[in-house]
């Protein structure tokens, strides 16, 4: 069985009060980078006054050297994609579109149609460097605003981005809402409605609901999970309370527990797992 993991220090980064320095984020992507990750969300290239902790963006790509995965970077708007096309390395733009006209404005500052119109210039951009959009679905399991939300809207989405071409799509999680059943109901009609598509899964839940949640994306079909060592992170512009992202450990437990071969370098992932602890706590 092959299952594809996107590693998110980005993300697990990006809602730190105190700034890490660059050197040590260098370092420590530098060392996930080894571990077999098939996509590492390494960085931003969005304002610096709303993500501080991303200013140094441009610095950390340029000295991400010889990594085993495709580096992703996240983009709002047409001109951070043109800056992330700069850097050959970057194998991924990744978007954040939301289900919620709330979180929209909230997050990048436009409204849903706004954004759709952004993404489709981005998506232009990218297809004529040969690189790749992968779009995530934010509030993509209900949200915290009273925003309209159903199954049926979020596969009206689906089929939005399909028709614009876009393949690499990721229903999000991004307030930790979701439920064991909701998240069996979303995939089993994702893929009944879309069975040519592989639909990712990025999920937020506190420490002791995560297994729970991986179990039932799993068996829900799901092959294509983002996760972040030690379950940091979670959108600074969602809520003033941030949850944070699926445990890249228990993740990794639990595949291998069910006897999947992820084809991972152990000392690198040990090493990185202890390079987390160090700067995340």
């Amino acid at each position: 069985m092959n299952i594809s993991i996107t590693e998110c220090p980005r993300d697990a980064m990006q809602g730190l009060q105190s700034i890490i320095p660059t050197v040590q984020k260098i370092e420590y992507l530098n060392l996930l980078s080894q571990v077999g990750f098939t996509i590492l969300d390494a960085g931003s290239f969005v304002s610096a006054k709303a993500i501080p902790q991303m200013a140094d963006s441009k610095e950390v790509f340029e000295n991400i050297t010889h990594s085993k995965s495709n580096l992703l970077a996240i983009v709002a708007n047409e001109r951070g994609a043109k800056e992330a096309l700069l850097h050959p390395n970057i194998e991924y733009l990744g978007f954040p579109l939301s289900i919620s006209e709330t979180f929209q404005q909230r997050n990048t500052n436009k409204s849903i149609a706004e954004a759709i119109a952004e993404l489709k210039k981005i998506n232009e951009l990218a297809n004529l460097q040969n690189k790749k959009t992968r779009v995530y679905l934010s509030m993509g399991f209900g949200n915290p605003y009273g925003d309209d939300f159903s199954i049926s809207l979020l596969l009206d989405f689906v089929n939005q981005l399909i028709n614009l071409g876009i393949s690499h799509i990721v229903p999000s999680d991004t307030t930790g809402s979701s439920t064991p059943n909701l998240l069996n109901e979303v995939y089993s009609q994702l893929q009944a409605q879309f069975p040519n598509n592989n639909f990712g899964c990025h999920l937020h839940a506190t420490y002791d609901e995560a297994l729970a949640k991986i179990e039932a994306a799993f068996e829900a079909g799901v092959k294509d999970f983002d996760s972040a060592f030690l379950g940091f992170g979670g959108c600074p512009m969602a809520s003033n309370s941030l949850t944070g992202n699926i445990p890249t450990e228990i993740l990794v437990d639990f595949l291998e527990k069910k006897g999947v071969d992820l084809g991972f370098d152990l000392e690198k992932f040990e090493q990185a797992k202890w390079k987390a602890q160090q700067i995340f706590y």
